[in-house]
């Protein structure tokens, strides 16, 4: 081969190798286009529904219109959300009841339809009457445990104020200037609840027997909604898999298929965190009710059911939770005994230390994936503008929202070959324009 030959085929393949290489490049700039547009939009969508909440909400309450018919909206689809909240906890149970018949039944039936069926139908059944029975049990164990303890905190509270006063007055006796302070503040306190009651409850009587009326005609409402709630659980157990589908098919009709796969991905997250994170707290806080009431019957303490029932029940609230549980917890107790008042601080310091370090992570692990920070912040904000049900949901819906903005970030760090995790922008100076490496402080 002469020369001429030698340089002609270097050339080309020179130009094969730019080409190959720009092809790459192409190739890449494309998928990298396509993972940040990816998730932009399912960002995106979750952002607008967000703020397109909040903006509904205040739109809602500002006006009296508005809320009348957002409240005519919510009572009438209060059972559609009993319902689908019931099916929704119960799945779980459905699904692993539904696998053992199926085991069972499904190779002595010829027909696999009428097989998963009768699997179906028997795992409905077994999980609804289940969740009925733990409801009605710990209704007959906690309600006459709770009145006999409202009752006799009622009736003993005269002697037990009586008791904390001696023992107050005890306690400050060598000191004159203290005796004197807790006496003005028991006798102003006193006085404050004497007018309190002359000059505020007994003229609003008439309002508070309306309100007690109004109040009984709500729960017998909330009843009749409980049961038709149980009644669309079933429907929607037994159609599970065909609202799911008629669910995907909208999505592909309305959106393209990358569009598409990436609001199904989002939504098998969402699903993922927030049955989890409900599942998860609700089997915590049966967990510390059970300890709670155990740990106060070792101590001997005053109304172990009642104070267990205020403890377990707001230790579904995240973070905050045990916290306002306790404090009413303690001033029960304390009426009944002081002492006993303060080993219950300290018994229940042991136990939400327990719960925070041993058995809330064992059972909800990082379903979430956030930070304390991320968790109190979600707490508050959604606490503030949705109350208590913000205050619940607050923390899985947040942690839905952080979860897609980390997975655009963490995809874009990674196109630019940078690191995705946090710790190596902790001590990170700049980032170098011609190496696109992180410099760090010496």
């Amino acid at each position: 081969m002469t020369g001429d030959g030698q340089v002609w085929r270097h050339h080309m393949d020179n130009n094969e190798g730019k080409h190959r290489q720009a092809d790459i490049a192409d190739d890449n700039r494309k998928k990298w286009n396509y993972d940040i547009k990816k998730y932009a939009v399912v960002a995106s969508v979750a952002i607008v529904t967000f703020f397109i909440c909040v903006l509904l909400f205040f739109i809602v309450y500002r006006y009296s219109g508005f809320a009348k018919i957002w409240d005519k909206l919510m009572s009438i689809m209060q059972p559609f959300i009993i319902g689908i909240v019931l099916a929704y906890i119960v799945n779980p149970i459905m699904m692993v009841v539904e696998g053992i018949v199926m085991r069972l039944i499904g190779p002595k039936v010829k027909n696999p339809k009428t097989a998963e069926k009768t699997a179906r139908g028997i795992g409905i059944v077994c999980a609804l009457m289940l969740f009925i029975l733990i409801i009605v049990f710990l209704l007959e164990l906690i309600i006459p445990q709770i009145i006999s303890s409202v009752q006799g905190v009622v009736g003993s509270l005269p002697d037990e104020i009586s008791s904390f006063v001696a023992w107050v007055t005890e306690v400050t006796r060598g000191n004159e200037q203290i005796s004197n302070m807790v006496e003005k503040g028991i006798i102003s306190g006193t006085d404050f609840i004497g007018k309190w009651v002359q000059d505020h409850l007994l003229p609003q009587a008439n309002t508070y027997i309306v309100s007690i009326t109004t109040g009984v005609v709500n729960v017998a409402r909330i009843v009749v909604n409980v049961f038709v709630g149980i009644i669309i659980s079933v429907y929607v157990l037994a159609s599970k898999e065909r609202f799911i589908g008629q669910s995907k098919k909208m999505i592909y009709t309305m959106f393209d298929a990358k569009r598409g796969n990436i609001i199904i991905r989002t939504a098998r997250k969402s699903n993922e965190i927030f049955g989890g994170f409900i599942m998860g707290k609700i089997i915590d806080s049966l967990i510390i009710g059970v300890l709670c009431y155990v740990g106060l019957l070792i101590l001997r303490m005053p109304y172990p059911t009642l104070v267990s029932v205020i403890v377990g029940v707001t230790n579904v609230i995240p973070f905050f939770g045990p916290y306002i549980g306790a404090v009413p917890s303690f001033i029960i107790i304390t009426l009944a005994n002081p002492i006993k008042g303060l080993y219950f601080l300290v018994f229940i310091l042991v136990l939400q230390q327990l719960d925070g370090n041993v058995i809330g992570p064992k059972i909800l692990g990082d379903s979430t994936g956030l930070s304390p920070f991320w968790v109190v912040f979600a707490i508050i904000a959604a606490g503030g503008i949705f109350g208590f049900a913000g205050m619940l949901l607050g923390v899985p819906t947040f942690a839905v929202i952080y979860y897609i903005a980390g997975e655009i970030v963490s995809h874009k760090l990674k196109m630019r070959n940078l690191p995705p995790d946090t710790e190596s922008y902790i001590k990170a100076e700049e980032l170098d324009i011609s190496t696109n490496e992180i410099k760090y402080k010496e």
